[in-house]
């Protein structure tokens, strides 16, 4: 009877430490300004301020994605700046992206 514990104990042991070493890491993965989840990829404000950093510092702007989520207005700021570029134009909102008159 020692014996089986002792084995269920052991299997248990090593069943638990292998769930522990196999289980995924819960991390958003952004593609472009999307989230891929489940396979498919969906649009998150996350993804986009995360999208809008990384095309800002092409241009030169040194805000991180952090900074640009929780800070409206250097979001305002960051798309006042880059706001023409196409792959940001839906991120930003309408009254931050300047317009020339025709």
């Amino acid at each position: 009877m020692r014996r089986w514990s002792r084995l269920i104990g052991t299997a248990a042991v090593v069943s638990c430490a292998v769930l522990l070493a196999t289980t995924a890491q819960a991390r958003i993965i952004c593609e472009k300004g999307l989230q891929r989840s489940g396979g498919r990829l969906i649009s998150t404000p996350y993804c986009e301020d995360n999208y809008l950093a990384q095309v800002a510092r092409e241009y030169g702007v040194r805000h991180s994605a952090e900074a640009i989520r929780n800070n409206p207005n250097l979001k305002r700021d960051v798309c006042r700046f880059v706001g023409r570029d196409i792959r940001v134009q839906h991120n930003c909102p309408d009254e931050a992206t300047p317009r020339g008159r025709f």
